[in-house]
């Protein structure tokens, strides 16, 4: 089950583990807020763009019931731990793993066919003079295969007219998010900013959009990390302990 420089880490979630590389991008504490932020129904077909070692699609189908979730990497030897860790979860049934470009998966699934699309896309614009001594994590981190706009679009063509788009992603792009979901009949519909520190400004943004909706957005109430003694706040470590999604 595990290759040299892998190990398996325990989620702390129904019993679900996760295999990651030492020396790969590893998820961080944004997927664990993007699964919680989903919500979902019986019998949704959910996916999740750019799924690196399948961290999210294994907590949604942890989180929920009776669902079916794919999970789209571009990064072949990324999607091989992807896929290891649905088989090391018993998740064969209910998770798929696709090793392929997010901008070609239209083409291979079809348009409208899916309830809920998720995303945890590169952060930052691509761009010259970055470090090249780490190819996945300039991949998981920087829009060198496809940018915000080609997340979005695609997300679009995914859906069924009334799904649900969830994303999380840097604040200071949420112009470019609300910009590019506009234009792509994804009407935002709630909004949750993520702050470090009580103090401080937020860094990270919640979205849920919804297709072909009608505008109106709600800003939820902010989401603290640490508190002001530099702790967990205690809705943080719900966050961590929350064993199901609320469905609606």
């Amino acid at each position: 089950m595990l290759k040299n420089g892998e190990r398996i880490d325990d989620l702390n979630l129904n019993g679900l583990k996760i295999i990651q590389h030492e020396n790969k991008f590893k998820f961080g504490m944004d997927a664990i807020l993007l699964s919680n932020f989903v919500y979902t129904k019986r019998g949704d077909k959910i996916i999740d763009l750019g799924c690196g070692t399948g961290i999210i699609p294994i907590l949604i189908a942890g989180k929920s019931s009776n669902t079916h979730v794919t999970g789209v990497e571009i990064q072949r030897d990324v999607a091989d731990i992807a896929k290891r860790n649905v088989v090391l979860n018993n998740l064969t049934d209910r998770i798929e793993i696709i090793n392929d470009d997010i901008r070609n998966i239209v083409d291979k699934l079809g348009v409208e066919k899916y309830d809920i699309v998720t995303t945890n896309p590169p952060y930052m614009p691509h761009k010259t003079g970055f470090d090249k001594s780490n190819e996945s994590e300039n991949i998981s981190r920087y829009e060198i295969n496809g940018g915000l706009q080609d997340f979005v679009k695609v997300a679009s063509k995914l859906l069924k007219f009334g799904g649900k788009f969830f994303m999380v992603h840097r604040v200071d792009r949420l112009v470019d998010i609300v910009y590019n979901l506009r234009i792509c009949n994804l009407e935002p519909k709630k909004i949750r900013f993520v702050h470090p520190y009580v103090e401080e400004k937020p860094n990270l943004v919640l979205v849920e959009a919804k297709k072909g909706a009608k505008s109106g957005v709600v800003i939820m109430k902010p989401l603290y990390i640490y508190n002001r003694e530099g702790k967990y706040t205690d809705e943080l470590l719900s966050i961590y302990g929350k064993t199901t999604i609320e469905e609606e």
